[in-house]
């Protein structure tokens, strides 16, 4: 039975789950749900998800529904290359972990909510953009920015080494959610991380562009819509 991914590309971690996949040519079955159409609170998805939330997999009866578990899980049954999460250099792989642990509620923390304030919360309740929060939230951005630059690239060309990892992914799918907001020059100020971002881009195509499809269509939809604010 194949390997079953649920996700919606307009969640973060969706997509890099979505690009880990399509990048080392995982065999799996398309399960899209759109949650915009509210698919994630059916009752039918809550049998695969009791928390309602995208990604998921389902891996003959073994359902997983982390996305950083879904990563390392995936990373060691098909002994991918030892890059993605190292498994025979301890030191290597604590690094991985590390930045997993740390971008909860840093980069994903800052960028998710940003965009929330921005995108989701304003149209969700027919409000105007709180701009007070939303310097708040860029200024935890700009945080988040200066932690990459300052430790995790600060003498090496990805987050936790020389060559690309998980950690990676997940960073850059995080940063770019502010695009879809016209919000990229929270990170594109940093020579630095506006340099990654590049690099993982490239090194990930052309599943990053495939992954990141609604991403660009949101960025088009939310020129106008966004006005003043941007």
């Amino acid at each position: 039975m194949a390997l079953k991914v649920y996700y919606d590309l307009l969640s973060q971690p969706s997509r890099a789950v979505y690009m880990f996949v399509k990048l080392n040519k995982i065999p799996f079955e398309d399960k899209p749900v759109a949650l915009r159409k509210g698919e994630h609170f059916t009752e039918e998805f809550a049998k695969i998800n009791p928390f309602n939330l995208v990604p998921v997999i389902d891996d003959n009866g073994f359902k997983l529904t982390e996305s950083v578990a879904i990563l390392k899980y995936l990373s060691c049954k098909y002994n991918l290359p030892d890059h993605w999460y190292p498994r025979t250099d301890l030191r290597a792989q604590a690094r991985v972990d590390e930045y997993c642990n740390w971008q909860h509620v840093n980069t994903r923390g800052s960028a998710a909510m940003l965009f929330r304030h921005l995108l989701i919360i304003p149209k969700a309740k027919n409000q105007p953009i709180d701009m007070g929060k939303v310097e708040k939230c860029r200024e935890s951005v700009r945080t988040v920015i200066a932690g990459l630059e300052k430790y995790y690239l600060k003498s090496q060309p990805f987050l936790c080494g020389n060559d690309i990892s998980i950690a990676d992914i997940l960073g850059a799918c995080e940063l770019l959610q502010l695009y879809a907001v016209h919000e990229e020059n929270l990170y594109e100020s940093s020579p630095v991380v506006k340099a990654w971002m590049q690099r993982v881009r490239e090194r990930l195509q052309p599943a990053f562009d495939e992954a990141s499809k609604m991403v660009y269509r949101t960025r088009e939809v939310t020129k106008s819509s966004l006005g003043s604010n941007l």
